[in-house]
């Protein structure tokens, strides 16, 4: 077993959000502590100034005290591996939209750095973790040229400019910059995605929030949104049958390595030369002769050594490129 108390693992304290979308199930489902019923995302490992994950030292070492991930970033980079970034490079969500997501699309980091002072643009993806009977997302459109798309769009044609393709729960959808895209009602999923907070609104189904609408982005929007889209075909990606107690590769991109890992009796997972993200979403076991649960989030530090995971889990793991 290896020295936590030299090298922990880093269990964090989520930073939870409530959105005009929003649910209870980040409460119902995972147990995160909330009385609001309207709570639609989970950051669950998270170093942004709009959300900071604090670090739990409940579980190994008081020197982490009062930190937030983001510090600890800065103050320990050791325990993440070589990067030259001046910050933390992903974001963790888990996302109940107990209503529809408004249609929006994200920049790439060339249009976000020269529009959004410097801030990072947003590449993302999803897991469905639980969906409805039938139920579909918003990923990419119809137009067939960027006049088509701008036409579409001031007239209002959203039922033909929308594309929705089915989706089922353990599914696995990437989300490039420019890609229009909505989660639906019912949906409840994990995104991993670039630390970036940058959303451009196209359309919110004319919804107003204490009796006004809410701000659209139209022109950026317009800028961003890559013509044509991506096959429909090559979006959605099936989990369901993947070998147990192995690492298995979801995306590889740019940015980030997602993995599902299904934790059945006992599995060993390798050392790893970067930090890696875990997020339980099913079941209960221990982590190095740790417990952990639905709902825990928590970093494995780089060159932390072979990891043992024992019970029954499925998890989401994540590396940053």
């Amino acid at each position: 077993m290896n020295d936590v108390t030299k090298s922990p693992i880093l269990f964090l304290k989520p930073v939870l959000k409530q959105m005009v979308w929003g649910g209870s199930r980040l409460h119902e489902v995972f147990g995160y502590e909330t009385d609001a019923d309207n709570v639609g995302e989970c950051w669950g490992i998270a170093a942004h100034p709009n959300g900071d994950s604090s670090i739990n030292c409940e579980k190994f070492h008081e020197r982490f005290s009062n930190l937030t991930l983001s510090a600890l970033w800065k103050k320990e980079p050791k325990l993440f591996g070589d990067y030259d970034t001046a910050q933390f490079p992903l974001l963790i969500k888990i996302i109940d939209a107990k209503s529809d997501l408004s249609i929006q699309v994200h920049p790439d980091d060339a249009y976000a750095a020269r529009e959004e002072n410097g801030s990072l643009g947003k590449m993302e993806c999803w897991y469905i973790i639980d969906c409805p009977e039938d139920a579909v997302l918003v990923v990419g459109h119809n137009a067939k040229t960027k006049e088509e798309l701008e036409e579409m769009v001031q007239e209002g044609k959203w039922d033909e400019l929308i594309r929705k393709v089915p989706i089922k729960k353990g599914d696995f959808i990437q989300i490039d910059p420019g890609t229009v895209h909505a989660i639906t009602a019912g949906c409840l999923i994990l995104e991993t995605q670039q630390n970036s907070d940058i959303t451009y609104r196209l359309y919110d189904y004319g919804r107003k929030v204490d009796g006004k609408l809410r701000e659209l982005h139209i022109k950026q929007s317009l800028d961003v949104i890559q013509v044509p889209a991506k096959s429909a075909k090559d979006s959605v990606m099936g989990t369901l049958d993947l070998p147990k107690n192995q690492m298995n590769q979801l995306i590889s991109c740019q940015y980030y390595n997602v993995y599902k890992l299904v934790v059945s009796g006992r599995c060993l997972v390798p050392n790893h030369e970067s930090f890696l993200n875990m997020s339980v979403l099913e079941g209960n076991g221990l982590i190095d002769g740790v417990s952990i649960r639905k709902g825990d989030h928590f970093i494995i530090p780089a060159n932390y050594g072979e990891v043992r995971i024992e019970g029954e889990l499925v998890i989401i793991a994540s590396t940053a490129n």
